[in-house]
């Protein structure tokens, strides 16, 4: 303002030195004004994005191992349940009786073995006084051992029958969250092996897998690092990843590569990539789209701009910088991945170069401007890989 005010000053002079009849001549516009940020210098690990899908690390499919009434029904669609945890009872009756039946055949058996034992104690002494025949000897104890087989297969039947009646309570075989119950009370359902009935699931929650599709470019070049030892990893020698749900900003959720599969898949040029994550609060839901990425180099120096400086001049990506003098310069860049909300210049820019980050329609190249620093941000996290 102050240099329009003298440039006003100076032209009504020269008009009135002149007696011209012309106006006072207008100020000359003050230059627009922009914001501008420094090219970043630090130190980064370039990652890969890939999208994929949230599946659970255990899946059950709950079913009854005898046949018969649904008594009772134990859980609320949707809770968590604890491993052993009753979930459906059926009625037990039966299986009772029969326990209780097959409890009484035990007993018997042990009564005729016991007296079959006692009659074989005897028989050595008999058979020496000649009070008993060699063939009645070899008979005791032929029935001593019949009655202790006896035994042995009336106790087998009863244990079974113990489990048949145990499994009248359905259990949670793992913990995890239960979906609803498909049959309920009064129900009569099946517990024939191969044809036996389903009465619900059950989906482990913490931790959860997501599988993703690597193409193979980035299979070879990840293959290359990891041999050569160059993948940063966290204190159990894992290469870590991140996930972001549909709803969230950033990658908040870190974990690490579980296993790639064992052959890529011909038709898509692709293989499955699973890595598994800690769920502690829940909120990684099985079945949910994620994105997920892979680091895909060593950590090493980098320049980053704002995304937002950066535009397209048909096929040249540019930036606008702010020269030594205050004017706009013109920069092609080529660019790398994007980190942060920042994108990795590989070409083009030096740490410190003042880019235009917002006002840049306003403005061309080799045009005067007045430069004006950005509101600093908060600072992003750095990539952590081996801290984690």
């Amino acid at each position: 303002m102050r240099l329009a005010a003298l440039i006003f000053g100076s032209a009504a002079l020269a008009g009135f030195a002149t007696g011209c009849n012309r106006g006072l001549a207008q100020a000359k516009p003050a230059p627009p004004t922009v914001t501008v940020a420094p090219v970043e210098q630090r130190e980064i690990v370039e990652w890969s994005e890939f999208t994929g899908r949230t599946e659970p690390v255990e899946m059950v499919e709950v079913r009854p191992r005898v046949s018969g009434h649904i008594q009772e029904v134990r859980f609320q669609s949707g809770q968590l349940v604890k491993k052993g945890e009753v979930l459906f009872v059926i009625d037990p009756r039966w299986h009772q009786a029969e326990f209780d039946r097959l409890q009484a055949e035990a007993a018997r058996a042990r009564a005729l073995l016991d007296n079959a034992k006692r009659e074989a104690d005897r028989t050595p002494q008999l058979l020496a006084n000649n009070a008993i025949s060699k063939e009645e000897a070899d008979a005791r104890v032929a029935r001593f051992q019949q009655a202790r087989a006896a035994l042995q297969a009336a106790e087998a039947a009863r244990d079974s029958a113990k489990l048949d009646l145990d499994y009248t309570q359905v259990r949670a075989p793992i913990e995890g969250r239960i979906s609803r119950a498909l049959l309920t009370e009064g129900n009569y359902v099946n517990g024939v092996a191969g044809a036996a009935t389903l009465l619900t699931t059950i989906v482990s929650v913490n931790p959860v897998y997501a599988y993703v599709d690597v193409d193979e470019d980035t299979l070879l070049k990840f293959n290359a690092l990891a041999r050569a030892k160059k993948l940063e990893t966290d204190g159990g020698g894992r290469i870590p990843v991140e996930l972001q749900l549909a709803d969230e900003q950033g990658f908040p959720h870190a974990g690490h590569i579980e296993s790639f599969d064992n052959h890529v898949d011909p038709n898509t040029g692709s293989i499955l990539l699973r890595a598994i994550f800690q769920n502690e609060d829940g909120r990684i839901v099985p079945g949910l789209f994620a994105r997920v990425r892979v680091p895909l180099s060593e950590r090493h120096p980098a320049l980053l701009v704002e995304g937002r400086a950066i535009a397209t001049d048909q096929a040249q990506k540019y930036v606008l910088t702010v020269t030594a003098t205050n004017t706009v310069a013109y920069q092609s860049v080529k660019l790398g991945p994007e980190v942060e909300g920042k994108r990795v210049v590989r070409d083009g820019l030096h740490a410190g170069d003042l880019i235009i980050v917002n006002g840049s329609q306003r403005v061309r190249p080799g045009m005067p401007v007045m430069a004006q620093a950005a509101v600093a941000s908060a600072p992003g996290r750095e990539l952590q890989t081996a801290s984690r």
